[in-house]
């Protein structure tokens, strides 16, 4: 048993202090432009690189899992008929019209109001409540949601990013492809199609798994003790082939390199005992802390998350909090960017 797992974790047990200027506004011009920590998770030693540098870590026989998830116009900001302004944040679809929202303010968002959009372009009646105080809507339009959203809806940035975003696709990895996301899985950002070709040529299986980003991307760590924080629930799907692609790699003696923390997420909640992956859809609510045994990982590339967040306790679950904390620490020394658009770190 380790010192970590001996006596209950607290938040402030993942606590760093951070200068705002390393919190980065915007993506870099180009996506493999960034910077790359890499911490080998047994000694804690780091090294620096450059994301398009990336393949050099890799192996023959590796396979790079990615979560091709896509980000949804998911911020809908309205009014009431009594004037008050009503902004909803897409969360998860329940039906063909009806979906699970945050409401903002939600004092004011009461079962049976009409929240109207874009003059009246679209509507949205309050259905209810679902857990966590979240409210249930449901929508009514001409034509395909998708094209209302288009065009009313807004990208749901992050809260600690200030600046509008002038090209939205910056917030989008270059192989998003199934919708539904409230937030980008944003380890992938650093992928350009180029730097994928070359990992592919070198012997590089590639696996594609969907986990559509929702509130928990978004949700703060309250409790002081960490056992007592209850994720939100976040649909997934891993497909029989790519579960194949994933447990071939295995097989033949190559590593898992997960792309983000939502990729971990996944396989770790489709992952049997002994390590293979099955093809599941569903949904989890996995919410991963150090004394957690990784059955499916190898390997995990992330961005530097922020303090006390579930984000920086799974990644401490892999590579050792102390370990984690130093490493960040001379991030902070080196001026690395953090969060969203920030740089990147290869764990293995």
């Amino acid at each position: 048993m380790t010192p970590e797992q001996s006596a209950a974790l607290k938040k402030s047990d993942f606590r760093f202090d951070l200068p705002e200027r390393l919190i980065a506004q915007e993506p870099l011009a180009d996506r493999a432009a960034s910077r790359l920590m890499i911490l080998d998770r047994k000694t804690g030693a780091v090294r620096h690189s450059r994301f398009r540098d990336i393949a050099a870590e890799f192996r023959r026989g590796d396979c790079l899992v990615i979560n091709d998830t896509k980000v949804i116009p998911a911020r809908l900001r309205g009014y009431k008929k009594t004037g008050g302004r009503v902004e909803l944040l897409l969360l998860r679809k329940l039906g063909a019209n009806r979906w699970e929202t945050l409401a903002r303010p939600g004092r004011i968002v009461r079962p049976g109001d009409e929240i109207f959009f874009g003059d009246g372009l679209l509507t949205a009646e309050i259905a209810g409540r679902a857990d966590g105080g979240n409210r249930v809507v449901e929508f009514r339009f001409d034509g395909l949601f998708e094209d209302v959203l288009e065009k009313l809806g807004e990208a749901p940035l992050p809260p600690y990013i200030k600046r509008a975003l002038a090209d939205k696709n910056r917030y989008q990895t270059v192989y998003a492809a199934r919708e539904g996301s409230a937030a980008a899985p944003t380890a992938g950002l650093h992928f350009t199609e180029e730097l994928l070709g070359e990992v592919s040529a070198m012997g590089v299986a590639i696996a594609r798994l969907t986990l559509h980003v929702g509130l928990g991307t978004f949700r703060p760590v309250r409790a002081e003790n960490i056992d007592e924080h209850v994720m939100h629930e976040e649909e997934f799907s891993v497909a029989p082939d790519q579960a194949e692609i994933i447990n071939g790699a295995r097989r033949s003696g190559g590593r898992v390199i997960a792309v983000g923390t939502t990729s971990v997420r996944t396989l770790e909640s489709c992952a049997r005992e002994d390590g293979v992956v099955e093809a599941k859809s569903g949904s989890t609510g996995i919410f991963i802390t150090p004394g957690y045994r990784f059955r499916a990982v190898d390997a995990i590339i992330t961005n530097f998350h922020v303090p006390e967040s579930t984000l920086i306790m799974l990644v401490s679950a892999f590579a050792g909090r102390e370990n984690v904390l130093r490493a960040y620490g001379e991030a902070i020394r080196e001026e690395y960017r953090f969060f969203s658009f920030g740089d990147a770190m290869l764990i293995e």
